[in-house]
């Protein structure tokens, strides 16, 4: 992946869910951690888990981190 952050979650809407951002395209909404963990397993990073979406420096979380859902 050629940029420094391909991955942005978006800061909450009013349902709770989160956009989610790879590489320019957006795969869909989040409403947990484990929804990324999905986003990205289709995207191609199949061994990703919990703890990888949390800790990546290759995610920016837009409107607070992986623990905010609520507006």
């Amino acid at each position: 992946m050629a940029m420094d952050r391909p991955v942005i979650v978006y800061p909450p809407d009013e349902d709770g869910g989160r956009r989610v951002r790879i590489d320019g395209v957006i795969l869909g909404r989040a409403f947990r951690v484990r929804d990324i963990v999905e986003f990205l397993r289709r995207a191609g990073l199949e061994d990703w888990d919990r703890i990888d979406v949390i800790t990546s420096k290759l995610i920016e979380w837009r409107g607070g981190g992986p623990d905010e859902w609520k507006r």
